[in-house]
């Protein structure tokens, strides 16, 4: 299956897939996973926003300091965030890819454990973290050189949401660009069974998806996962600029 137990979701397609999980499952199937994706966003979230400008600040970096500085300091935030998320987000992709009515949030992380042990809730976090820190470093320095572009170039002649919005909407999408591979390495290694072990690490899924779909496998669902990011990114981002702003933190 392409993330599922039985339904081929490369062979559906996006249109496909959304009639096949209405008429089986109905529209509330597309919040599955919506509790362990608070928990991931809480921890996960919280600390690649939050980490930024502290690490910006500890590595020196100014508003005009390199795209390379800044991508480092938003991986090293993205890194250390990814880290702490990881439990939900083996949880969440669990919930998100099973068919019919998911199971009690508590009875899931019982089962992971019963399983895998603690180790259960790290599967796929070497892929989770190279995605984190590809995912993060792209959108926060796309961020700040979309801003300064906008202002330098007088598109935008002030600080303020339609800035950040526009800035925002930009990094969502280089960030789906460059994260849409690790996006379904990273799904394929969380969701291979337990007892039946697909994929030897991170490369070793990279090499059999290009093997069995070519290298544009792994864009496969780049409009679904631009479709995410796009909307996610402009809110966090927009959300978190006018928190610094309210609360008066600097960065």
């Amino acid at each position: 299956g392409q993330g599922g137990e039985g339904r081929n979701y490369k062979q559906l397609g996006m249109g496909g897939t959304v009639k096949v999980i209405l008429k089986e499952e109905v529209v509330f199937a597309f919040w599955k996973g919506i509790k362990a994706a608070w928990l991931r966003e809480a921890s996960y979230t919280s600390l690649r926003l939050g980490l930024y400008s502290p690490i910006k600040h500890a590595m020196g970096i100014k508003n005009n300091s390199s795209f390379f500085l800044k991508f480092l300091a938003g991986s090293l935030a993205g890194a250390i965030g990814s880290a702490a998320g990881n439990p939900f987000d083996v949880v969440k992709t669990r919930m998100m890819a099973s068919e019919g009515k998911n199971a009690p949030l508590s009875q899931i992380f019982a089962n992971i454990y019963q399983k895998a042990g603690i180790g259960g809730f790290y599967r796929g976090l070497q892929a989770n973290i190279m995605r984190a820190m590809v995912l993060n470093g792209t959108k926060m320095s796309c961020y700040d050189n979309i801003k300064l572009a906008l202002l330098s170039n007088k598109i935008v002649k002030k600080k303020g949401v339609a800035l950040e919005t526009m800035s925002a909407f930009g990094a969502g999408f280089f960030m789906t660009c460059t994260v849409a591979p690790f996006d379904k390495i990273r799904t394929r290694l969380m969701n291979q069974p337990a007892d039946k072990k697909i994929y030897n690490g991170f490369l070793d899924c990279a090499m059999k998806i290009t093997k069995t779909e070519g290298v544009r496998g792994l864009w496969v669902g780049f409009i679904p996962i631009w479709g995410r990011f796009a909307p996610t990114t402009t809110c966090q981002l927009v959300i978190f600029s006018q928190l610094k702003v309210l609360f008066n933190i600097e960065g």
